[in-house]
């Protein structure tokens, strides 16, 4: 895929970050729009991610893990419930700072797409978002979990 393919892409998209730091929600913006993207909206708290999830209806949601009144974990949790919340398929990129081996397991097991550490790059955030647009991967539920398909394919693996 070309670069300019790659740009097409993600100007399509909607994206939402949040994030409590007004200057990382302004970094993250700023690569976004670097790599082109056009539409991205903002939270600074777990509440207000939903409502703009809600509201605004993003292709593609960033959310940290430290997060005030609801955490970063609880806001995942409530969007991959599919018959509370209405976008329980939404691709979420874990965008922190703590990207200890814990995190990384408990963001992965409630049902996040990618995982990235800040501070980021603008190309680490194209290399997420396509990954995301260009190989999807289905949303399957798994227990009482409610996850992307593994990269693997092997869902069946996971059902018990």
């Amino acid at each position: 895929m070309s670069a300019k393919q790659a740009e097409k892409l993600i100007e399509n998209l909607g994206i939402l970050v949040v994030d409590e730091s007004l200057y990382m929600r302004k970094l993250t913006r700023m690569m976004l729009m670097n790599i082109g993207a056009k539409t991205i909206f903002e939270a600074s708290d777990g509440v207000a991610a939903l409502d703009a999830i809600r509201s605004a209806n993003p292709d593609v949601a960033f959310i940290d893990w430290d997060l005030p009144v609801l955490s970063g974990s609880q806001v995942i949790k409530i969007v991959r419930s599919p018959d509370v919340f209405p976008k329980p398929h939404l691709p979420i990129v874990m965008l922190t700072a703590h990207a200890n081996r814990a995190n990384v397991a408990e963001a992965m097991r409630l049902g996040v797409h990618e995982f990235l550490l800040k501070p980021t790059s603008p190309q680490a955030l194209r290399d997420r978002l396509l990954s995301i647009i260009v190989k999807p991967r289905p949303m399957v539920q798994v227990g009482k979990l409610y996850v992307p398909e593994p990269r693997d394919g092997r869902a069946e693996s996971r059902h018990p």
